[in-house]
């Protein structure tokens, strides 16, 4: 959990939750306020400052977000990504587990924060999928928590119009995380699969977190006439003819 500041969004207060690996922790670098706390404080101005949190406990959620007294951009990221396999074998506990973590964190935390985003006229970024469109193989609970923050947005941002908070969601494909480079170590051929995740996108490489972090930054301090919308960032993965199982 971090907030920090940057150049382009300069004297504001934004809550990135996830701060500390991936996603969440370029969206920390690029926000970029001293490492990461030390690290993101001593590259540029702004401040960051981590906070544990365990997004599953309301409790925690409400007591973070109440801590800072104004709150401009609330990025909504952390989340978790199940074991692949067939709706066989998830149970209906692994689903609502799943739920609690990667939607209603996002939920409590959006009901949270909107006081003081009212204030503020803030912004909401939440932290979607590409699988929330196209699904995913051996990944139905994980693709429906993704969908659900989709509609989640749109109708928060319906909701929130009248008191001037946009609200957005981003979508990103196969981005190079830390997840990515532990999931490809349990193949029996790392580099093919390596390569075939490249090609999967029509410009034939990963994307990086970083570039995902601008498109955070971009909806947060350029994107003043978008709500509602749902930017997605894959390369072009869900273009062109599927294969089938």
């Amino acid at each position: 959990m971090s907030t920090v500041c940057a150049q382009r969004y300069q004297d504001k207060v934004t809550i990135i939750t996830g701060g500390s690996m991936g996603i969440g922790k370029a969206c920390v670098q690029l926000f970029g306020g001293k490492k990461l706390e030390t690290e993101v404080n001593g590259a540029g101005p702004g401040e960051a400052v981590f906070i544990q949190c365990d997004v599953r406990k309301e409790n925690e959620i409400k007591r973070t977000v109440e801590d800072f007294g104004r709150i401009d951009c609330l990025v909504n990221n952390a989340g978790t990504h199940p074991p692949i396999m067939t709706i066989d074998n998830f149970s209906s506990d692994d689903f609502r587990e799943l739920l609690n973590t990667n939607l209603i964190s996002y939920f409590c935390f959006a009901k949270y924060a909107l006081p003081y985003l009212r204030q503020t006229k803030g912004n909401i970024i939440n932290c979607a999928s590409l699988v929330a469109q196209i699904g995913q193989w051996g990944a139905v609970t994980y693709a429906a928590s993704k969908g659900g923050i989709v509609t989640m947005t749109k109708a928060l941002a319906i909701d929130e119009a009248k008191h001037g908070v946009r609200v957005n969601s981003i979508s990103p494909g196969n981005i190079w995380t830390t997840l990515w480079e532990r999931g490809v170590q349990d193949i029996a051929d790392p580099e093919a699969a390596i390569e075939a995740g490249k090609n999967c996108q029509l410009m034939g490489k990963f994307g990086t977190t970083a570039e995902v972090a601008q498109a955070f930054l971009y909806l947060a301090a350029e994107a003043s006439f978008c709500t509602g919308i749902d930017l997605v960032l894959s390369g072009g993965l869900e273009l062109n003819l599927g294969n089938k199982n």
